[in-house]
């Protein structure tokens, strides 16, 4: 299984650019987890491998907990694809045709977050949902 974070723009701010790079150092003790900026939104398609389970993230997806998205994460990595990408759009969200085209659609809350910021609670999720999956006590659920 690999994972790959497909969004829009740059994490310019220092500190938060830290922050996601951090949890992306602790995913790839796991999985291999990669990132790709792209510059707009009608580069977010041509960013996907053609394989790809595609996870749209969307202010109206569905809403998982942890728990339920540690889980789905593992259904997904057995299911033969090999890759998950996750996409995030810009300010305007993603195209109506890539969230179509989406295998799932969830939402990392009902609140609508800025789209570098929720990089960070997506990678932050991504790497607890792996210590869900080990049993490993980062993760207080359950």
């Amino acid at each position: 299984m690999r994972l790959l974070v497909v969004a829009v723009g740059r994490i310019k701010e220092r500190a938060l650019r830290a922050v996601a790079d951090d949890y992306l150092g602790r995913i790839g003790r796991y999985v291999r987890c990669d990132e790709v900026e792209v510059r707009d939104t009608a580069a977010l398609g041509r960013a996907l491998p053609v394989d790809a389970r595609v996870v749209a993230l969307e202010v109206d997806g569905r809403a998982l907990g942890s728990e339920a998205f540690a889980r789905r994460i593992e259904r997904w990595g057995s299911d033969g694809k090999g890759v998950i990408a996750f996409v995030i759009g810009a300010a305007d969200g993603i195209p109506p045709a890539l969230s179509a085209r989406a295998d799932e659609r969830l939402s990392l809350s009902a609140m609508t977050l800025p789209h570098r910021l929720a990089r960070v609670v997506l990678f932050e999720q991504l790497y607890r949902a792996m210590t869900i999956l080990r049993g490993e006590p980062y993760a207080r659920e359950g």
